[in-house]
């Protein structure tokens, strides 16, 4: 189900936009099998993987990302060894079935990055797995914080030269709205994980919100989408 929602302060025309920027680690990989292949299932590796985003997302300042991921482990009753475990099966990350597609179509129009919460290292090798074209790759590392501190986005646009209003920013996560909202990115929330919002968390900005990436071609085309208040 798609919620179409506006993705431009009002006022401003919504697209087409010069360059579009990904979450790399559930925008555009199935990260979330691989963390339940480690931890043995489903139940514990989403129960791992929930506890894991609280931690970085809480973060702020960079500390090494398998530290958190092994403290995430911990959190959800779990062997933090099973942070080793993921970083030598971190090479078998998969994208979602129509990343290739889409992202085909568009590098042939705009520039495309990521922003992910992860070390160069481990963020280089998940960027292989994409094996699509991007122009730019932003880690946390690289950066000194985790998303969704705003330095994260900032630095995306930076390596861009682009205001960031012109750049679409395609979330993975709620938090990620929030952070690239507050330094002026429009947002596309896929969310192929189903996630909810966390209880707490001030989602004010308006976004689109879909289970695949078509709807992504169809803002880069420039047609406006359909507008609704949220929850309608």
């Amino acid at each position: 189900m798609t919620r179409h929602l506006p993705t431009r302060a009002a006022g401003a025309h919504p697209g087409p936009y010069k360059a579009v920027v990904f979450d790399l680690l559930t925008g555009l990989l199935d990260s979330w099998s691989l963390w339940n292949r480690v931890a043995g299932s489903a139940a514990d590796g989403t129960r791992w993987r929930h506890a894991y985003l609280r931690h970085t997302y809480a973060q702020g300042a960079y500390r090494p990302y398998l530290d958190l991921v092994a403290a995430a482990a911990g959190e959800a009753g779990l062997p933090p060894s099973l942070a080793t475990e993921l970083e030598r099966q971190w090479s078998t990350l998969a994208p979602w079935p129509d990343v290739h597609d889409v992202l085909g179509q568009l590098h042939a129009q705009v520039p495309l990055g990521v922003v992910t919460n992860c070390s160069a290292a481990l963020g280089a090798s998940a960027v292989a797995c994409v094996a699509v074209p991007l122009d730019v790759v932003i880690t946390a590392e690289a950066v000194g914080y985790y998303k969704p501190d705003q330095r994260c986005y900032e630095a995306a646009a930076t390596a861009l030269a682009l205001d960031p209003g012109d750049i679409l920013f395609v979330a993975g996560s709620p938090f990620d709205i929030v952070g690239a909202a507050a330094v002026g990115m429009p947002v596309f929330w896929h969310n192929r994980a189903g996630l909810a919002i966390p209880a707490g968390l001030d989602v004010r900005s308006p976004y689109t919100e879909a289970r695949d990436l078509s709807a992504l071609l169809r803002l880069m085309g420039g047609a406006a989408p359909h507008s609704r208040a949220r929850g309608a």
